[in-house]
């Protein structure tokens, strides 16, 4: 289980996320909704410790990685797909996925296998940089390149951004796939509500930082809709 407690997080005197708290455990797939600049990405970010925590905790599995720094953090089993998905460009899709099982393993070769059946466009690729792929192609490598590390929690940000419909879905069919397969907590932002309300279990709104709304997705009501989340 992922547990976030009272997590607060500020850029100078601005407080940008407020006393966050929510939990996910292995059997579910949290969105976390909102406007553009309310917080979601400096929240996920503050998870995996690329931000410092002003208030509050963060723990995986009952161990507490609050105090940890960010690549602790990812030794102990928190996975990130950061949006824009920033594949290192020249470096060959190879390279990217084994980078992202440096740090875990000396055993590559079955790890690939296994993101391979997940993505099985990538093998194709192999041998090309990063940096020449289509934003779909991109995005799945960013997603692969996480799980190399087989991680005990998966955090992706704007998974869907920039990248075209039919791509998006297989996207979608893929992380319910890695979540069946794996049952690990996945965290989303996501600003696509389809994608959103198709894929996750249960969401929270935020707004200014805080939770505003929460719930089953499937009882995500068009009053929360209009209300926070339409533009």
């Amino acid at each position: 289980m992922l547990e976030v407690k009272g997590v607060s997080v500020s850029y100078g005197k601005s407080r940008i996320v407020n006393k966050v708290s929510f939990a996910v455990d292995s059997t579910e797939k949290l969105a976390i909704l909102g406007r553009n600049g309310v917080g979601k990405t400096t929240l996920l970010k503050s998870l995996i410790g690329l931000l410092p925590l002003q208030t509050g905790a963060v723990c995986l599995d009952k161990v507490d990685l609050t105090a940890m720094k960010a690549y602790e953090r990812a030794q102990s089993g928190i996975a990130y797909v950061p949006q824009g998905r920033e594949i290192i460009p020249n470096l060959t899709v190879k390279e990217n996925l084994e980078l992202g099982a440096l740090s875990h393993t000396k055993e590559i070769k079955p790890r690939l296998e296994e993101v391979f059946d997940y993505f099985p466009i990538l093998p194709e690729h192999l041998h090309r940089k990063g940096g020449v792929l289509s934003g779909g192609q991109q995005q799945q490598l960013a997603i692969a390149r996480a799980l190399m590390s087989h991680p005990k929690a998966l955090l992706l940000d704007e998974p869907t951004e920039g990248i075209q419909p039919n791509v998006v879905a297989e996207i979608g069919n893929i992380l319910k796939r890695i979540h069946q397969a794996m049952q690990i907590p996945i965290v989303i932002v996501e600003q696509n509500l389809k994608f959103a309300k198709k894929l996750a279990d249960r969401f929270i709104v935020i707004q200014k930082g805080e939770i505003v709304a929460a719930g089953a997705t499937e009882e995500l009501s068009d009053e929360v809709i209009l209300r926070y989340l339409t533009v």
